[in-house]
């Protein structure tokens, strides 16, 4: 082989292994939340991640804030929504905003409480009889009070979302009274409060994360778990549980929260509407939260579960065995923050 066509093979091959590299590099694994560009086309790029999938309510809530930001604000933010824990699950997401690496998450209140303790209140079980009840507390200055305290903890809580009461299913039999409840394992949150409730009531309270859920009821694994009707119809429980007990033994909103890195260097002008556009998708939320609960109560019925509404005797009964998890907790939370939201609660319940 002349040089000539040496050289020019080379220079093939080298062209070649150039262009192979390019396009492989378009084969990247997903950003984690520290990695991804801080800026697409000029848009600041806020990426909110939240654990439900695409049709709860909650991310239907995102889709209506995105809306609100990109009609306030447009061509400013590029809002990015993550469902299915694709960037983490909830306390990944929320220590990733706390150190700015992520803008936004949508945590329960749950997971929160190992940062701030107070959050617990929510918690405590048959604490609001009603949402009603529940979104006068949240939205008044008692809630926005407890919102407050994470700022010191690198947060902002923007507004309570609707997650719901949460309800009891199992596999083994229908429940009615606390007695029923007694040996059955159920799979609750990593929450020290939930894991006292469901001990007091007699069960085995048995922590694991949500996305191992359906496929520990499936392999009978846990008999049973706790959440709102939405998630139990949408994540289609009914496929792996037979009763289902409107217990409503606890109600724990989603906080819809964002970075306090991020939220500190936005102008005062973007964070009025980022504000407002979580208090209209909060709104926004609630109606088709109450919407879906109800109509998908009954389609759990239609698709073979056994739904059993407690009678006010039999609430009773649950209430009174859940005494003790007060005794227990109030001190840990924070007495003055029990006692006052417990105050308003009883304040909102008699202008009922």
């Amino acid at each position: 082989m002349s040089k000539k066509w040496f050289v020019l093979a080379m220079v093939m091959v080298m062209a070649t292994t150039l262009l192979t590299g390019c396009l492989s590099s378009d084969k990247k694994p997903a950003a984690k939340p520290d990695a991804a560009k801080t800026e697409t086309a000029g848009k600041k790029v806020i990426r909110i991640s939240i654990g439900l999938n695409e049709v709860h309510p909650e991310y239907l809530g995102l889709k209506k804030f995105k809306e609100e930001i990109d009609k306030k604000l447009p061509g400013k933010y590029d809002i990015q929504l993550y469902a299915n824990a694709q960037l983490g699950d909830d306390v990944k997401t929320t220590e990733a905003a706390r150190m700015g690496n992520l803008e936004m998450t949508g945590p329960s209140s749950s997971p929160l409480t190992g940062i701030v303790k107070e959050l617990g209140v929510f918690d405590l079980p048959f604490l609001f009889p009603n949402t009603t009840v529940a979104y006068t507390v949240m939205d008044g200055p008692a809630g926005q009070k407890l919102l407050d305290l994470m700022e010191a903890k690198g947060l902002k809580g923007l507004a309570y979302w609707e997650n719901g009461f949460r309800h009891l299913t199992n596999s083994a039999h229908e429940v009615k009274t606390p007695e029923d409840v007694k040996g059955l394992k159920i799979r609750v949150m990593q929450n020290p409060i939930h894991l006292a409730t469901w001990k007091a009531l007699g069960a085995n309270p048995t922590p694991m994360p949500f996305s191992e859920l359906f496929t520990a009821m499936q392999q009978k694994t846990v008999d049973g778990q706790e959440n709102p009707i939405p998630t139990i119809y949408l994540s289609k429980y009914n496929e792996v549980q037979k009763y289902v007990t409107l217990t409503g033994h606890v109600y724990t909103p989603h906080i819809l929260i964002i970075s306090k890195k991020v939220w500190d260097g936005m102008p005062k002008e973007d964070q009025k509407v980022f504000q407002d556009a979580a208090y209209v998708a909060r709104d926004y939320v609630r109606k088709i939260s109450k919407e879906m609960n109800d109509s998908q109560t009954a389609k759990l019925k239609e698709a073979g579960m056994t739904v059993t509404v407690l009678t006010p005797e039999q609430q009773k009964a649950f209430q009174d065995a859940v005494k003790s998890v007060y005794a227990e907790y109030t001190d840990k939370i924070g007495k003055d923050t029990v006692e006052s939201i417990v105050a308003e609660v009883k304040k909102a319940s008699a202008k009922k």
